[in-house]
């Protein structure tokens, strides 16, 4: 098994009636069924121009129309290009429909405003295929517009339509897009290979089953919920409980106990809410049968802070495994194993994979040193696409991947975050990582939420500012915040300065977007000498 498709031809073959799919309404998609409708699909793409080495958007939902594109597409060798439905603003989506060069787009009506704005654009796109739409919903006068189930080739000539579409490992798979924190989004290659190599190290390491059943709760646009829980469960012949929505939690909740969910996965923020709701009669629902057959849990996608793995353990009897990856890594980099997790650890590298830490001169450092986690492996990307010099800047000399966080290895191997490099803040030469002066802040009751930036001063060096959301009903202000911080920081790690807001700026995955706070401090400076 060597590619995506071979991957869902295995699958087929091996457990052709087993459920594959099934939505919070359910719908129920075999493993069988899933390939017969990517082969329809496929072939109905191909007649409609898309060829190798194409690149179509996917801005969709969860859903088994989804996952039935992004295999269609790659049974083309066609790139599969899943871009983030939250992005609204028509410039934003134009940039990278206009990047990748995308001929078309397979989306859900719910999004078609913003698309036509950016389709008009677009020169490249040709298409536009909607899944849950209907004829008369679409604009008449523009034929760029269809309905994807027109697209299915039932005439029986699916396997001729498709011959000669030949894919090889090391072809793209996809192509995903960073958050854009410095400039405008790149775009990751990520390859047949990056993803199955991915998928088959974290199976094992993880000690999956095919009993298994697993939830996607996080948008299959993200890597994390596509190699994590899509791959993952097909590469075990595993159902999977797919949710269009994260919020409301109810619906999946049910579906966790309707199916015996027994592989979670989620970010901080969904672990944090869940060990605050399981207590008393809710612990009863929670516990004793939405989790009731819960036996892996893991965190991914931004930082776990202890106070939420404990309170989680806490509540439900389940550790937390916290992994770590990047896009550019398909994301998976390593896992804490289920047997021998190691606490504020993000684990150890999975198979394929490994990991040095180097200082600013990229010099190995010994165990225990902290410095930039470097990655070697099946798990790194291709390169950004069309960015030849970015590509390069992002390797060492020695062609390892520099992830941008620092952090130190054990004895064991296992790994340590300390921050992200961008964010680590340089008082007087003295290193704060603002990850540790945030888990401070945390340990305080009224506080919620908590981010670090460092703000250069009019001397050319920084100073610490904290962002507060507080819980509901705390009383604390600004004043006895920054007593506090007074009081629990050594001088040169102190905020100097705290700010409450209602809400922090985040990301689909809810990694709050320090890049956001930084320009709002940018902007207020600005703004104060005009």
């Amino acid at each position: 098994m060597k590619t995506l498709n071979e991957l869902l031809d295995g699958a087929a073959a091996d457990a052709a009636r087993k459920p594959a799919l099934v939505t919070l309404d359910g719908e129920v998609t075999t493993f069988g069924d899933l390939r017969a409708e990517v082969l329809e699909v496929a072939a109905g793409l191909a007649k409609a121009g898309v060829k190798k080495a194409d690149c179509v958007a996917i801005v969709h939902r969860n859903s088994p129309d989804f996952v039935i594109a992004y295999f269609a597409l790659n049974r083309l060798g066609a790139i599969a290009v899943p871009i983030n439905f939250m992005v609204q603003k028509a410039d934003e989506l134009a940039y990278m429909l206009n990047d990748c060069k995308a001929i078309g787009i397979v989306t859900q009506k719910e999004f078609l405003k913003g698309i036509r704005g950016a389709v008009a654009k677009t020169p490249s796109i040709k298409s536009v295929w909607v899944s849950d739409a209907r004829t008369a919903e679409l604009k008449e006068k523009e034929a760029i517009f269809s309905i994807l189930s027109t697209l299915s080739d039932r005439s029986g000539n699916v396997d001729k339509e498709l011959q000669n579409a030949v894919v090889d490992e090391t072809d793209v798979a996809s192509i995903l897009y960073t958050s854009g924190t410095t400039g405008n989004p790149k775009g990751v290659m990520l390859t047949h290979r990056n993803f199955i190599t991915n998928a088959q190290a974290s199976l094992k390491l993880m000690g999956l089953r095919r009993s298994d059943v697993g939830l996607c709760i996080l948008p299959m646009f993200h890597s994390f919920a596509w190699t994590g829980n899509v791959l993952l469960c097909i590469m075990l012949r595993a159902k999977l409980v797919v949710s269009g929505n994260i919020t409301p939690a109810k619906p999946w909740l049910t579906m966790m106990g309707k199916h015996g969910v027994s592989l979670f996965s989620a970010v901080p923020q969904v672990y944090s809410v869940l060990a605050k709701q399981c207590c008393g009669f809710q612990k009863l629902i929670l516990k004793y049968w939405f989790f009731r057959r819960v036996r892996i849990a893991i965190s991914g996608a931004a930082p776990l802070s202890p106070a939420v793995a404990d309170a989680f353990e806490a509540a439900f009897g389940l550790p937390i495994l916290e992994g770590f990856g990047l896009t550019e890594t398909t994301p998976v980099v390593s896992i804490n194993p289920p047997e021998r997790p190691k606490r504020g650890s993000v684990g150890r590298p999975i198979d394929g994979v490994r990991v040095k830490i180097v200082d600013d001169d990229e010099k190995e450092l010994p165990v225990g040193s902290e410095g930039e986690i470097c990655v070697h492996g099946d798990c790194v990307m291709k390169g950004y696409f069309n960015l030849p010099d970015a590509t390069r800047q992002a390797f060492t000399k020695d062609g390892w991947f520099k992830t941008g966080d620092i952090g130190a290895l054990d004895e064991d191997g296992f790994i340590y975050i300390r921050d992200r490099k961008k964010d680590m803040i340089i008082i007087k030469g003295l290193k704060v990582f603002s990850a540790q002066v945030e888990a401070v802040l945390l340990e305080n009751p009224d506080v919620a939420e908590a981010a670090v930036i460092g703000v250069p001063d009019e001397h050319g060096d920084e100073t610490i500012k904290a962002f507060i959301v507080l819980r509901p009903g705390a009383k604390a202000d600004k004043s006895s915040l920054i007593k506090y911080c007074r009081d629990k920081f050594d001088p040169y790690k102190r905020p100097r300065d705290v700010e409450i807001i209602e809400q922090l700026p985040k990301n689909a995955l809810q990694k709050v977007l320090k890049r956001a706070l930084r320009q709002r401090e940018l902007d207020k400076k600005t703004a104060g000498t005009t």
